[in-house]
């Protein structure tokens, strides 16, 4: 049985592929080959990976991506469809699942959402309870450095802290949105924002995500 992360590979693999190397992408500027080369190292390379997080090993990181980003792009697409090395804990379904499921949504997003022809992709409702779910366990994490109250709400009424302060600014939107938003890609999610300018104004152009 397919899962939401494998589901969201492949997406993600055919969106690259159509788009080509050197279309840009919502991700810190990068193209999609760069994009591409940081979804491969992720998975292959866990002792460059964690440069994602940790200065000591960001020359390692750097040069994986070096690597990887020189390689043909049409290698680097086949790598992300044919997914992690068997050895890899990312092989494992349950934490494939938990890990990639929201990596490969976001990234995928960053490769539609940076082309001049987008449209909204209406995602089926047990993927968004899941992207839900998952956000109301990241929402204080993802939201850590806030300069406001920060307050996610889906349009059913359900609601999440993500970062404890005043004033509060609610944002409203489909799970999908608010994941975009709460990961940094404030300027493309479909959201509405509640609360005084000046703390709207703040947020909007704050570093959220992991």
């Amino acid at each position: 049985m397919s899962t939401h992360a494998k589901r969201e590979r492949l997406l993600l693999a055919d969106l690259l592929e159509a788009a080509g190397p050197e279309a840009p992408t919502l991700c810190d500027g990068w193209t999609c080959r760069e994009l591409a080369a940081h979804v491969v190292v992720r998975e292959r390379r866990p002792d460059a990976a964690g440069g994602l997080l940790l200065n000591v090993l960001k020359n390692r990181l750097d040069a994986a991506m070096a690597e990887y980003a020189a390689k043909p792009y049409e290698e680097l697409i086949q790598l992300i469809r044919t997914g992690p090395p068997k050895m890899s804990l990312y092989a494992l379904k349950q934490i494939d699942e938990a890990a990639n499921a929201v990596e490969f949504f976001v990234h995928a997003e960053d490769v539609r959402r940076a082309q001049p022809d987008w449209s909204p992709r209406e995602l089926d409702p047990v993927f968004s309870d899941s992207l839900w779910s998952r956000l109301e366990k990241l929402a204080r994490l993802t939201g850590r450095r806030s300069p406001v109250g920060l307050v996610l709400r889906r349009p059913n009424g359900q609601t999440a802290v993500a970062h404890k302060g005043a004033p509060v600014v609610t944002v409203t939107g489909e799970p999908g949105e608010l994941t975009l938003f709460c990961f940094g890609r404030q300027d493309a999610a479909a959201v509405t924002l509640d609360g005084e300018k000046e703390a709207v104004a703040k947020l909007t152009t704050a570093k959220l995500g992991i």
